[in-house]
């Protein structure tokens, strides 16, 4: 009888730790549950961001801008920087993917290494947008940028405009980003036919890795070399690159002389053309593209398709094209331009230059 009892009350308390396990097997799947409704039903819109180079001036505008921009439409977004390693962006977005975004935003480093992820956020039903870089061979939704051909031709005009003949050195960019290709064509649009008259002679062409200024630096003291000092212009794709070119011009006491040309209105950029050492720059008004990428992304998001002004083909598809319009800045209009958007502030840009020689307050 004794053994019966105990019998029981082993099977009893046996029972007993399998009800309470299964409720708290059932307490854990609710509060799962719970927590995905949370994550997922607070309304909010996730936006994956993969800046190719936050040590760069201008992404991180690009950044500022986007992020106001997309939580200010009521998105969250979450911003990752690659600093100019392909392998390292193309992690970081795989890990955005995992986190369930979307809707996914690209800066690239390498506009033809990214097939592979691009490809994995569209088998996970995220749509893609390549911002300012177009992304080749794989199938993207959109693409917001300037029409980076006109930026070349606008370097090239400048230049042309101020130096109609001479020696000109060509100062490309990164030969990884499509756009560094871009804006070569712009530029050959306008040069080529003067260097078919004899009235331009090209006396060199080099690419700067990265777009780095300090390979820009290297390059400009070996082509000075080589023409021994005999250039009259460079044409230069960014500021960057421009910034490091006039290092090199600066140790033969040539800045100011020779004229160089710019993109993307850098601070550094603008203050030497402030101060005459750089010719002129492509200011490509950064709130504007970033704004329109962050409305274009949650409209992506939503399922919607947003408005384009025209396609551009990848390798793979005709990309839709929302195309935004540069702008030429020169000593004459910094004031009326990259100031007077609040790009800049007078004070900032103007800080080298003597009272004497400022243009009026705006």
């Amino acid at each position: 009888m004794k053994k019966c009892k105990g019998f029981l009350t082993i099977m009893f308390v046996f029972l007993l730790m399998l009800v309470v396990s299964a409720c708290g097997q059932d307490a854990g799947s609710n509060s799962a549950s719970s927590n995905d409704v949370k994550n997922k039903g607070d309304g909010k819109l996730r936006i994956g961001l993969s800046v190719s180079d936050l040590t760069l001036e201008r992404w991180q505008h690009d950044r500022d801008f986007f992020v106001d921009k997309a939580e200010g439409l009521g998105a969250e977004v979450l911003v990752q920087s690659a600093n100019g390693d392909e392998a390292k962006q193309v992690s970081q977005i795989q890990n955005m993917i995992s986190q369930g975004i979307d809707a996914l935003v690209i800066i690239a480093i390498n506009s033809d290494a990214l097939t592979t992820v691009v490809d994995q956020a569209k088998a996970e039903g995220i749509p893609v947008l390549a911002y300012d870089r177009l992304i080749n061979g794989t199938d993207i939704d959109a693409y917001v940028s300037f029409d980076n051909v006109r930026v070349g031709e606008m370097q090239a005009e400048y230049l042309v405009e101020k130096v109609p003949t001479g020696k000109y050195f060509l100062m490309g960019g990164s030969p990884t980003d499509n756009n560094a290709k871009m804006f070569r064509e712009g530029q050959m649009n306008i040069i080529q036919p003067l260097v078919d008259k004899g009235e331009i002679e090209i006396v060199g062409d080099q690419w700067a890795k990265g777009w780095d200024a300090n390979e820009a630096l290297k390059i400009m003291e070996n082509a000075l070399t080589a023409n021994k000092n005999d250039i009259d212009v460079v044409v230069a794709s960014n500021d960057s690159t421009a910034g490091g070119a006039i290092q090199a011009l600066e140790a033969q006491g040539l800045a100011g002389k020779v004229a160089i040309s710019g993109q993307d209105a850098d601070l550094a950029g603008v203050q030497r053309i402030a101060e005459g050492l750089q010719t002129m720059t492509v200011y490509k008004p950064i709130k504007a593209i970033a704004e329109k990428s962050a409305e274009v992304a949650i409209q992506l998001a939503k399922g919607e398709k947003p408005g384009a002004d025209s396609t551009v083909n990848n390798g793979k598809l005709d990309v839709p094209f929302i195309k935004l319009d540069p702008i030429k800045v020169g000593k004459d209009n910094i004031v009326d331009t990259v100031i007077k958007d609040g790009f800049h502030s007078y004070d900032d840009v103007y800080k080298n230059v003597p009272e004497s020689e400022r243009p009026a307050r705006p």
